[in-house]
Parts: structure tokens; sequence; C-alpha cells
């Protein structure tokens, strides 16, 4: 499914429709140049019906399908094609509308159907160079072989240009906003995930006291001579003391999720922590390398899933990419907080380290390449900068810099 809102199509339609219509009656009776009046008429009066059309979809869906989107375009395209046949054809000054359809399907559609389109565009344009009615301008009128070549030479350019031009940066562009589109969901899944642990660290803190209670109860239960004396009275308390055990190590499990940094004890982090809690839930065979760059103990910044999860896709592929070792290497200074996440491996392609960051775009072709794009967003969104580089070895590095403020250091 496409982008094309079908009211939008309906309204340029509309425009189109009342433009034609009040260009025919200022040629037929303003300028006085005789043109095929009522048949120009049926030709927009089609336009009109197909409008109608359009409006009653409309009502069912205001989307449309790439086949359905491309037939309208078609359809104004050869709706256009009559009329220019009907006055004077390729030298009516209107003949460059004939590129509004192929930018809507170069911005839009697959293109495949834009180069359809483009190419029964330049067909009509060819045939209306030799097959027109001519235009009654009451006097002789004249127009060079060579200009008429030149005219539908540069119409059938434009159309090639444009498509190909209009394709380009609106495939980019959808590129990005679907690229955008991911990087929200991944940081709405990890803020989920955060809470979620959150939540789960609250259950346990305010279960756990209620559930010490029934431990006290069912103990106190046990020393009463009256009731131990019933052998089935005493089976039905052991019974639910065993339960309350097993409610107690199911609480304790939720406090050892790792993830679970946003609990109210835990609102602030050390980076060195953010990044063996990433390294480590990849349950990876390769080590890790911290070192530490620091004028006193590493101070503790306010934690941000942004961080956390712009920090998990780049140790990812270190780690993915790697030999044996990753290597981070954390600075603190008096204005910035400098990250280096290094790897063993081969390094960076030379062919792609300029466009690292963009969506789409991967080390190996391998994978979507979103995960570095995400992090990169994430991380200037927050006011800090990412770099890619190759060391002296041939190791890719990728560079984090925040400044103190941001972090709250």
């Amino acid at each position: 499914m496409n982008t094309i809102v079908l009211g939008n199509l309906i309204k340029i339609r509309w425009i189109a429709i009342f433009g034609q219509i009040l260009a025919v009656f200022f040629v037929t009776y303003i300028i006085k140049i005789q043109i095929p009046f009522f048949e120009t008429l049926i030709i927009i009066m089609l336009s009109v019906g197909v409008n109608f059309y359009s409006y009653f979809q409309e009502r069912k869906n205001k989307s449309i399908s790439n086949i359905k989107a491309f037939s309208f375009l078609l359809f104004d395209t050869l709706q256009l094609g009559f009329l220019l046949f009907l006055t004077g054809g390729i030298i009516n000054p209107f003949s460059i509308l004939i590129l509004a359809p192929v930018i809507t399907s170069a911005s839009y559609l697959p293109a495949l159907m834009t180069v359809i389109l483009s190419s029964i565009s330049i067909v009509i344009i060819i045939l209306l160079n030799f097959y027109f009615i001519p235009l009654e301008f009451g006097t002789d009128f004249y127009l060079p072989e060579i200009y008429s070549f030149g005219l539908v030479a540069s119409l059938v350019i434009t159309v090639i240009f444009i498509a190909i031009y209009a394709y380009l940066f609106a495939s980019s562009s959808r590129k990005i906003s679907n690229a955008l589109s991911i990087s929200k969901l991944q940081i709405l899944n990890q803020k989920k995930i955060t809470d979620i642990g959150s939540l789960s660290a609250a259950a346990a803190h305010e279960l756990g006291t209620p559930l010490n209670t029934i431990f006290l109860v069912l103990n106190d239960l046990l020393k009463e001579k009256k009731l131990i004396e019933d052998k089935n009275i005493v089976k039905d308390i052991m019974l639910l003391k065993s339960q309350a055990e097993r409610c107690k190590e199911i609480l304790q499990s939720f406090t050892k999720n790792p993830l679970k940094l946003k609990d109210k004890f835990l609102e602030k982090v050390k980076i060195t922590d953010l990044i063996k809690i990433n390294f480590d839930k990849f349950n990876t065979n390769k080590k890790l390398n911290i070192k530490k760059i620091l004028v006193n103990d590493e101070p503790e910044i306010i934690f941000k899933d942004e961080i956390m999860y712009a920090l998990g896709n780049i140790i990812q592929n270190a780690i993915f990419y790697s030999k044996e070792m990753v290597t981070v290497e954390i600075n603190y200074s008096k204005k910035n907080l400098n990250i280096l996440v290094r790897d063993d491996g081969s390094g960076f392609p030379k062919d792609i380290i300029d466009k690292l960051g963009e969506p789409y775009i991967s080390k190996n072709n391998q994978g979507m390449g979103l995960g570095i794009f995400i992090a990169k967003n994430l991380i200037e969104n927050m006011g800090g900068n990412l770099r890619f580089y190759n060391s002296y070895e041939e190791n890719a590095i990728v560079e984090i810099i925040f400044d103190n403020s941001i972090l709250n250091i």
C-alpha cells in the first residue's frame, strides 16, 4: 500500500477540470480561436465522472492500492493527451502538464509503474507531434520542423529526467521515513521492556511484605499443639507453606532481571555497567575489555532508554564482526564523555565508511543496516555525536561523544 491519499488526487483533478474548462471558454470566446468545443467538453466531463467515482471510493477507503493509483494517473495522462490532440497537439502551451502524473507516480509508486507511465507519456508526446487537430489562428501559422523536433525532444527528455529525479529523491525519503518508524518502534519496545522490569521490581517489593507475614502466620500455626495433632491440617499448612515458598522464588527471579534499570533505587547508572549488561545479554563466547581513563571515580549518569538501546546496537555490531575481543575505552573529561567501541575484525570497508549511519547501509550487505542508523539518530537526538573510522591496525572503531551536561554528570 502506498501513501497516496485518494482525497488529494480528487482535489488535484478538480483543479485540473476547472482549469481546463476555463481555458476552453477563454480560448473560444475571448481569444476567438476555433477549437472542437463540444468534443473537448465531453473529454473534460469524462474526468468529472471519474472524480465522482473516486469520491464514492474515498468514502469506503481513503487510501488506495498501487494498481488503482496507477490507473487514475494513467487516465489523467490519456485524458490530457486527448485534449492536446483536439487543441493543437504538442505546440499547445499546456502540453508541459503531461509531466504531472509522471512526477506523482515517481514519488509514490513502484519503479515499474513509473517506467510504464513514462513510456506511455513519451509515446503520446511523439504521436501528438504528427497527429493532432490544428488550431485555427485566422492567419497562416508555420512552425519550423527543427523547432517541432526540439519541442518533442525536450519534452521526452524532461519526462525521463523528472521521473528519475523524483523517484530517486522520493525513494530516499521513503527509506529514511521507514527507518525512522522502525527506530521509534524499537525504542518504544525498549521502554516497554524497561517499564516491565520496573513493574516487576515494584511487584516483588510490594508483595514481599505480605508474603513474609504469611510465613510468620504459618510458622505460628505449626507451633499450635491442637492443630499439629490433626495430620490433615498439618498437611494443608505444609502445602500452603510450600506454595508460599514457590511465590517467593518467583518474585526473586523478577529481581534478577539485568534490564531492570529504571527502578527507583537505580535511577543513576555507570556507563561501564550499561556496557557490561549489553555485552552479557548476547551470550557470546567473545571477550570484553573495558579501559577507563578517569581522573576520579567513575561518575554516574541519569539512565535513559536511548543510551541503553544505542549502546546495545553498537556493541552487538562489534560482537558480530569481532574475532575474539571487543574493546571499549571510556574517557571522562571536564566537558565530554568519549566512548570508543573497537572490534578486532577487518574494519570498515572504505567504500561505505562515509555512508555509515544512513538507513540500509550494512558493513557486509547481509543485514538491513538499521541498527547503526537507529543508534546514530538516538544519540544525535540527545545532542551527542557518532563517528566511524578505522584504527592504524585497520580495526573498526565507533566513537560516541556526549557533552557532560547532556548526561547530567
